[in-house]
């Protein structure tokens, strides 16, 4: 016969098992929940090198071939800075685009310079019109229809690479003049050891390593390199910036980027980069 105080510790054994299944229950799910947590984490991880490996490729707006798409990684945000740069010129950014590159009227023996007056001071670029003679013909083009008068430059890189992406009227990387122009200059003698040095402006492009394809996509979007910085030569240089507009770049590199925009991945920079006329000039 079972006798109360037998009774009791039988219920109180019961009781004990019930707690320690419901633990255990309560355990499981929570390695099955941080299980699941690890591998969205994971896909997103590897997502983003895959951005870092091949560069981002975005459609326009009319579904055509975007020929700007961006080209540089995503890059965490860094410690803001006072925005050194002055507020934007009145004025409005120019919608039009074209259905085929412009005619050559390039002078290749001649010497060619681009100004770009922004909000953060000027930067001077000296054109490689022999060297990349498409590039410098569609600038030369682009600059006198107003193209990038008071466009943002829309991106800003401080790991991995270090670039300034400017050139996208939309001012998200998905902009482009509605024509694209051929790769120039690959073998460019300043690429060396897949290195692009600073003072280095070069086109961004589709380009996809792995599946090697995208060549030739290049449109109006653009990046300076500000330090020397590892890539693969699949970029056209088309021109370097002076040491006064070098300065400039620096200043806009220091005041750092923000957060990755959750829409397009673009890590804007903090001072307010925006230009207010660029000029090509033959010489």
């Amino acid at each position: 016969m079972v006798t109360q105080e037998q009774r009791r510790r039988q219920l109180a054994r019961e009781k004990f098992l019930r707690q320690q299944q419901r633990r255990t229950s309560a355990r499981r799910k929570a390695r099955m929940r941080n299980a699941a947590i690890a591998s969205v984490l994971g896909v997103i991880l590897i997502g983003s090198v895959a951005l870092y490996t091949t560069g981002v490729v975005l459609g326009d707006d009319d579904d055509k071939t975007n020929a700007s798409a961006e080209v540089t990684p995503s890059a965490s945000a860094t410690d803001k800075a006072p925005d050194p740069c002055d507020k934007p010129a009145e004025g409005k950014v120019k919608t039009q685009t074209w259905k085929k590159e412009p005619a050559m009227t390039v002078d290749e023996s001649a010497k060619y310079s681009m100004k770009l007056e922004t909000t953060c001071g000027d930067i001077d670029i000296a054109l490689k019109a022999k060297a990349a003679p498409h590039t410098v013909n569609s600038f030369d083009f682009l600059a006198g229809k107003g193209y990038f008068d008071h466009t943002k430059c829309h991106r800003l890189t401080a790991q991995g690479i270090y670039v300034l992406q400017c050139g996208d009227p939309q001012g998200t990387g998905a902009g482009g003049p509605g024509y694209t122009i051929p790769d120039e200059n690959l073998k460019d003698k300043s690429l060396k050891g897949n290195v692009y040095p600073a003072g280095t402006v070069a086109m961004a492009n589709q380009y996809n390593p792995q599946a090697q394809q995208g060549r030739d996509t290049g449109g109006s979007q653009f990046f300076l390199v500000y330090q020397d910085s590892q890539l693969p030569p699949d970029y056209t240089p088309f021109g370097t910036v002076s040491d006064a507009g070098m300065k400039v770049l620096k200043k806009i590199a220091a005041a750092g980027a923000q957060a990755p925009d959750p829409t397009t991945g673009n890590t804007a920079p903090n001072a307010t980069v925006v230009i207010d006329k660029a000029t090509v000039t033959k010489s």
